[in-house]
């Protein structure tokens, strides 16, 4: 899938309106990881200038961090803007939301590459915080102002500080 087709694809998951500010940070984001394959560096020089303009800029304005080495799947929504900082070791899976005020981050300094591992289709509340070398499975739920310290199952719920891991609930 080239970039275009990424950004178009992120359009329509974020209700089609371009100036909402999670759009615009998965778009920058898109620019960014685009940019890394053009060759040879001296062609790449310009947009990685460009790139970092953007990035500051959305970080700056909307309180949105999320640098080009994370690993972002598809249709991704960043719900509403501010206080959202995404570490650059992260992996978010396909169709995930996350809203404001979020961290995905390390929880030690001797482990600067342990960071989260988000699987498909995982909703991520308002605040919550989900930190070290852990997955969340595929379909999970993190409860706002949640701290995520522990793997989370695929269906599972994490709610709590430090989070409480609640298993899935059996079908009905």
């Amino acid at each position: 899938m080239n970039l275009f087709e990424q950004i178009r694809e992120d359009y329509r998951a974020h209700g089609r309106d371009w100036t909402r500010p999670g759009f615009r940070a998965v778009a920058v984001h898109r620019f960014g990881v685009w940019r890394m394959s053009v060759r040879p560096k001296l062609l790449r020089a310009p947009l990685s200038l460009l790139y970092r303009f953007l990035f500051r800029r959305i970080r700056n304005r909307y309180g949105v961090e999320l640098p080009y080495s994370v690993r972002l799947g598809r249709r991704v929504v960043f719900e509403h803007q501010s206080g959202i900082v995404v570490h650059g070791a992260t992996e978010i899976g396909d169709d995930c939301i996350v809203r404001q005020n979020c961290t995905f981050g390390v929880r030690r300094l001797d482990d600067l590459d342990g960071a989260p591992r988000v699987g498909r289709g995982v909703d991520i509340g308002a605040g919550a915080v989900l930190l070290g070398r852990i997955k969340i499975g595929d379909g999970a739920r993190i409860g706002a102002n949640a701290v995520v310290l522990d793997d989370v199952p695929p269906g599972g719920l994490a709610v709590g500080v430090p989070a409480v891991i609640k298993p899935p609930r059996a079908p009905a």
